[in-house]
């Protein structure tokens, strides 16, 4: 692990780069599909200057994907990064999963012709001529890996993209995928409140596999700001994706933040970058995925990177954890 300035930085696994402990989430940047789900309003120029305000945080990682907003995400942070040294920018797309338009249900699609047309559109929309880390979206059981790595091989080969990856995927479908060719990192949902994949990831991490780390806040409940139950709409993601807003998860929830809340004010810190500072501060996530509305959110994240956990705090969090059941 590296400092430079205030930004915390890792080698990211077998590909030596350097990368900084968080990436900018774009989802809930895309806005609604046509599909309804959201992650409620969102302000696109608001997103643009979020994600220009992490970078002048030196944050160097941008994680985004065609399916958020059905193309808005990429065209957002296509917008954003002009201007930007581009060889000191990391950009991280995905492929194979959209919305039908037939009847609105998402379609996961990794053949090999299919994924060259997107590698394309993604392309234009990003405002970039290569991709650093080009990721299988989500497993499709109807095409073999092997069809899925050649693709992925050829688009390496022909330098327009450096790396590839998996996300959501389990460890033996990594592992077929890596009989066809190299697979450079790894895209799990990781928080305190959701530790199903930890045990992939230190495998991951043994074999040189980085990983970036997606659901880092839980969807926002672990920065403190929500304590009561929310009335979201029917559609919105943080209901329909992750079962953090009902019952009896909840309620378990709100009873961990009672010692975030302790530790934050040991700290003199916002409860966000308690839960910031415990995922990054295990050696098996690399970065960890942020989502940002504005560059107010984008700043109070970052400077979570001025200060560290005591282990006495994380052996507090973790014993919490396992009281409640959590995770």
């Amino acid at each position: 692990m590296r400092y430079k300035k205030k930004m915390r930085y890792k080698t990211f696994g077998s590909t030596g780069q350097e990368i900084s402990s968080v990436a900018v989430g774009t989802w809930a940047m895309g806005g609604a599909n046509s599909a309804g789900g959201s992650f409620g309003e969102v302000d696109r120029s608001e997103s643009i200057a979020a994600i220009k305000a992490m970078l002048e945080e030196e944050v160097n990682i941008i994680d985004t994907a065609p399916i958020y907003g059905e193309g808005a995400a990429e065209e957002i942070v296509g917008e954003a990064i002009k201007g930007y040294d581009r060889e000191k920018l990391y950009l991280a797309t995905k492929f194979g999963s959209y919305i039908s338009h037939f009847d609105g249900k998402p379609v996961r699609n990794n053949k090999y012709d299919p994924i060259m047309r997107e590698f394309e559109d993604s392309l234009e929309r990003l405002g970039t001529d290569y991709i650093d880390f080009y990721l299988m979206h989500w497993p499709d059981v109807n095409t073999p890996i092997e069809e899925t790595m050649a693709a992925l091989n050829d688009l390496k080969k022909a330098g327009k993209i450096r790396y590839t990856g998996l996300c959501n995927a389990s460890k033996e479908l990594i592992e077929e995928a890596l009989q066809y060719g190299e697979v450079n990192v790894i895209q799990p949902p990781f928080s305190m409140v959701n530790q199903s994949q930890k045990e992939l990831m230190q495998w991951a991490e043994s074999k040189g596999i980085a990983t970036m780390t997606s659901g880092s806040l839980g969807a926002g409940i672990l920065t403190g700001t929500i304590r009561e139950l929310p009335k979201f709409d029917e559609k919105d993601f943080r209901l329909t994706f992750y079962p953090f807003f009902k019952e009896p998860t909840f309620s378990k929830i709100m009873e961990l933040l009672k010692t975030l809340d302790q530790i934050a004010e040991k700290y003199d810190k916002p409860v966000a970058q308690v839960a910031i500072n415990w995922s990054t501060q295990q050696s098996f996530v690399n970065t960890a995925l942020l989502g940002v509305r504005n560059p107010q959110e984008a700043k109070i994240n970052c400077e979570a990177f001025n200060w560290q956990l005591a282990d006495e705090d994380l052996q507090a969090i973790n014993a919490e954890l396992e009281r409640l059941e959590i995770g």
